[in-house]
C-alpha cells in the first residue's frame, strides 16, 4: 500500500511531470497500416496506463518517472490496430497501487482485463475487489530494478503463489531474464498457479534461441505450464525497425506449443533504464502497426495467429 510519504513525493514528482509533459512528444501511435486481417475479438496482452499524478501519484521508491499515456491515447491505439480487447498490466512506477490500472481498466469496460502488483499488505478484500473489477493476475517484476538473484527471485516467487493459493483462476506474471528463469526453473515447474513470462522471457535476440536459459524456457511452454508474450520486440533486440533476430525466437516459442503464445504491444513503450526519477524519461516512439505485421511472419498460419491473438487470451484472462 502507497504511504502518505510516498504519495507526497509522488505529487511533487507528478507536477515536475506535468511542468515538462509538453516537452515531450505523446504516448507512440502507430502510422504503419495492419497488413493482414486481425480476427474479431483480439487481445493486446500487455499494456500500461500513466494516469494524471494529480490523481495517480508515482511511487517514491520507483527508478524512473515516465510520460502521461491515457485511456483516450490507448482507445486510439486499438482502433487503429483492430485490437478489440486489451490487459492493462500495473508498471513498477505505481509501486503496489494499482489505481491507475483499474481507472484505466473501468474505461475500457467489459473488454479490459487487469494484471496488479501486491504485498503482504494488500488484503484479501482488496484483492476480491479487484477480481471483481476483472483483475486476473499478480506480476513480480524481477528486471526493472536490476534484480538478478536466484534466491529473491525464489521468495517472490513462493510468497506469490501463497498469495493465490485460494484463486486458482488467477495467474503469476513474471518480468525477469533467462538467467534468473533458468536458475529457478525447477520452483518455475513445481508453482501451483499458471505463469506467464514478459517480453519474450527478456531473450536477448543477438544471442538467438541457443542462448543459456531459453531451452528451459521453451521446457516450461512445452509442458502447459507457462505462458510467454511475444511482446515489446525492441525490448530484444537492437534491429529497429523490424527487429528481424526475434523471429527466429518468436517461431521456436510458437512450436514448442501455440497455446501457451499471447502478443502485446507494451505500449505506451515506458524506457524503465533507471535515471534521475525528478526529471521525466520519455517514452519510447514505437510504431506498434509496423510491430503487428511481424506476426504473420513468426506465424504464417492464421489459425495459429487466431489462437495468440483471441483464444488463448480468452482462456488466460477469462474474457
Amino acid at each position: 500500500m502507497t504511504t502518505r510519504r510516498e504519495m507526497i513525493l509522488g505529487t511533487i514528482a507528478g507536477g515536475i511531470l506535468m511542468h515538462t509533459r509538453s516537452l515531450y512528444a505523446k504516448a507512440a501511435q502507430p502510422s504503419t497500416p495492419v497488413d493482414f486481417d486481425v480476427p474479431p475479438g483480439a487481445c493486446d496482452c500487455h499494456t500500461h496506463i500513466h494516469g494524471d499524478p494529480a490523481l495517480f501519484p508515482f511511487f517514491a521508491g520507483r527508478v524512473y518517472t515516465p510520460e502521461p499515456a491515457s485511456p483516450e491515447e490507448m482507445a486510439e491505439l486499438h482502433k487503429f490496430l483492430h485490437m478489440q480487447r486489451v490487459v492493462i498490466v500495473t508498471p513498477s512506477v505505481y509501486g503496489t497501487n494499482n489505481a491507475s490500472t483499474l481507472f484505466g481498466m473501468k474505461a475500457r469496460g467489459k473488454d479490459a482485463r487487469g494484471v496488479a502488483v501486491i504485498d503482504d499488505r494488500t488484503t484479501e478484500k482488496e484483492l476480491d475487489a479487484m477480481n471483481e473489477a476483472g483483475v486476473r493476475g499478480i506480476r513480480i517484476n524481477l528486471a526493472t530494478s536490476g534484480i538478478a538473484d536466484p534466491a529473491v527471485a525464489r521468495k517472490r516467487l513462493a510468497a506469490a503463489a501463497d498469495r493465490l493459493r485460494n484463486r486458482g483462476s488467477w495467474h503469476i506474471q513474471i518480468y525477469a531474464d533467462l538467467p534468473v528463469i533458468a536458475a529457478i526453473k525447477d520452483d518455475l515447474a513445481a508453482c501451483a498457479p499458471t505463469l506467464v513470462f514478459d517480453h519474450f522471457a527478456g531473450a536477448d535476440a543477438a544471442l538467438g534461441t541457443q542462448q543459456p536459459g531459453f531451452n528451459d524456457l521453451l521446457g516450461l511452454v512445452k509442458s502447459g505450464k507457462a505462458y510467454v508474450k511475444i511482446s515489446g520486440a525492441y525490448r530484444a533486440s537492437k534491429l529497429a525497425p523490424d527487429y528481424p533476430d526475434v523471429t527466429p525466437l518468436a517461431q521456436a516459442l510458437i512450436a514448442a506449443n501455440a497455446e501457451r503464445i499471447i502478443w502485446g504491444t507494451d505500449w505506451p513503450h515506458p524506457n524503465s533504464t533507471p535515471s534521475d526519477i525528478s526529471k521525466v524519461t520519455p517514452l519510447y516512439q514505437i510504431d506498434d502497426g509496423r510491430l503487428l505485421n511481424r506476426l504473420p511472419v513468426w506465424a504464417p498460419d492464421a489459425e495459429v495467429r487466431k489462437k495468440i491473438l483471441v483464444d488463448n487470451p480468452v482462456r488466460l484472462y477469462q474474457f
